[in-house]
């Protein structure tokens, strides 16, 4: 392990982009709020008036609606936080390699990426905030699946503790950055330029970086080249 402490790249946002991601955040947020109540709320009152006559798969999968559409709610309400500059952050003891794992599972049946692999076994567990870490691996596992190179796409998770901080490193073997884009990644609205329509409002890595901020962490791009990328994420040992 290194005697040094690991610095990551600088990136810097003008004030009025930053004014409007938190408008941004907090007008999507809030907009979701009512929706997302609602398919708890039926989702609930269908388990109590069901579970005598539905079977193991169905209360599972019913369960599934109500506990996804719970989580999708206390992250809309950590976005409306953020956005109002009073983020609210709620520590738990967090099992890395499980969040992983779940984010990963979720993102390969959505996108259906074929032969898409992680490598992440012996991740530890750290005390954060779970819905906040876990949508910032969303963001970059996604970016992982969507910019892949002609390989199936591989995934490496690794962390290490640094004197006060834990460090993740996320790398790839996607087609890498352009030198010419790495100062511009973190930019809110901005996308990397791919042949073929991406999803997304390009709002993955600037929303990643500012969930890390309220977290006491950041993050930066490490390493690019026609190889694949890493990232690398600083998060405070509580």
């Amino acid at each position: 392990m290194s005697s040094n402490p690991t610095r990551l790249p600088e990136t810097t946002v003008a004030g009025d982009s930053e004014e409007r991601i938190k408008r941004f955040l907090a007008t999507a947020s809030h907009d979701l709020q009512s929706p997302l109540r609602h398919i708890a709320m039926y989702a609930e009152l269908l388990l109590d008036d069901l579970e005598e006559t539905l079977d193991g798969e169905q209360l599972q999968s019913l369960r599934m609606i109500m506990e996804k559409a719970q989580t999708a709610q206390r992250l809309t309400k950590a976005l409306m936080s953020l956005a109002a500059g009073t983020p609210q952050v709620t520590p738990e003891e967090v099992d890395l390699q499980a969040l992983a794992e779940n984010v990963w599972g979720e993102l390969t049946d959505e996108t259906a990426v074929a032969e898409a692999t992680l490598e992440s076994d012996g991740l530890p567990s750290i005390r954060t905030d779970r819905a906040l870490l876990g949508l910032v691996l969303r963001h970059l596992l996604t970016n992982a699946l969507t910019y892949r190179g002609e390989a199936p796409p591989h995934v490496a998770i690794a962390a290490e503790r640094e004197g006060t901080d834990w460090f993740i490193r996320i790398s790839d073997n996607g087609s890498g950055i352009d030198p010419a884009y790495r100062e511009r990644i973190f930019e809110p609205f901005w996308k990397l330029p791919k042949a073929g329509a991406v999803p997304g409002a390009g709002l993955g890595l600037t929303t990643a970086r500012e969930f890390l901020a309220a977290l006491g962490g950041d993050i930066g791009l490490e390493h690019s080249d026609a190889s694949g990328s890493r990232f690398i994420i600083r998060l405070p040992i509580a």
